[in-house]
């Protein structure tokens, strides 16, 4: 059980839920199917999925949750061809046009004739609650996804105080920094050999790096010709690697071959006792990474 992703929020007040509090109120909204008539349909499901029926997953003062969202799938060429063939059965039996208004309203009646026949799209939404260190993490490669699963836990709770993080000194600045004087950066987060670079003049101006020295006279020749870095791999203290966003976003993290090896060793064989045990070990990993992070860019800003 791990993040492929991580948007993070920090508490500006104390969470209070307790696990067995959290679990009453998910429970008021736990996950059912949509109807033959609904387009999509929200609800919260076990994080752990087949191996437990508990909505909150609790361990080392850490609280695991998951929300899933079903949509269904109606292709836009179907509906089109459908709303076509009508618009001329009327146009040719009644010698008059369909005007927009009336093409809306067949629109309509044709999702509601093949709603109950529709394939449905499922996607899970996991997020790690660690009130101890007032942060809450979010699996979602885009806050879009994040914001979404925010809102409907906001909108169960009555409330949730959180806020993206705010910085004092610019990420992007920062870890181009790292790739010019490499005495300065921050101790734990070693550059690996991807990037992404930005022209600070040219909006279109992008070169993705890969499998590259990172440390290269090339790049450093992009970075004096005044490009940012608003992406960069990096590595946590030979535990996890990631990808940085300038928008402290972190994306595509995977465990290193030594924490991978020091896990597949310690690993229970029980499946459930193996998710909890991954579930510890991400949640100490991520707890640390992140101050970590605010750290390297000069700490969090002071909010009014």
């Amino acid at each position: 059980m791990w993040f492929k992703n991580a948007i993070f929020y920090r508490f500006s007040q104390p969470f209070s839920y307790t696990p067995e509090a959290l679990e009453e109120k998910l429970t008021e909204k736990a996950f059912i199917p949509c109807g033959s008539q609904e387009l999509s349909r929200f609800g919260w499901v076990s994080p752990a999925g087949d191996l437990s029926d508990m909505l909150v997953h609790a361990g080392n003062g850490f609280m695991l949750i998951a929300g899933q969202k079903e949509e269904k799938i109606i292709p836009s060429a179907v509906i089109r061809q459908q709303l076509d063939a009508r618009v001329k059965v009327i146009e040719d039996e009644q010698a008059r046009k369909v005007y927009k208004k009336e093409k809306d309203q067949l629109k309509d009646e044709i999702v509601l004739d093949l709603l109950p026949r529709a394939f449905s799209k499922y996607q899970k939404t996991w997020a790690l609650i660690a009130p101890a260190q007032n942060l809450l993490i979010v699996d979602a490669s885009s806050h879009k996804r994040a914001e979404d699963l925010l809102s409907h836990l906001r909108s169960l709770l009555g409330s949730l105080p959180v806020v993206l993080p705010d910085v004092n000194q610019s990420p992007s600045a920062v870890m181009s920094t790292w790739l010019e004087h490499p005495q300065e950066r921050y101790t734990g987060l070693e550059p690996l050999d991807e990037c992404e670079l930005r022209d600070s003049t040219v909006e279109t101006g992008v070169i993705r790096c890969k499998g590259q020295d990172l440390g290269s006279d090339e790049i450093r020749q992009h970075l004096e010709a005044d490009k940012r870095v608003v992406k960069l791999a990096l590595e946590w203290q030979e535990s996890i690697n990631f990808i940085l966003q300038d928008d402290l976003c972190i994306k595509r993290i995977k465990l290193s071959d030594q924490l991978k090896e020091k896990l597949d060793q310690e690993s229970p064989d029980e499946a459930f006792a193996q998710f909890d045990a991954e579930f510890v070990q991400m949640s100490l990993e991520l707890t640390r990474l992140i101050p970590a992070l605010t750290e390297a860019f000069g700490g969090e800003a002071q909010r009014p």
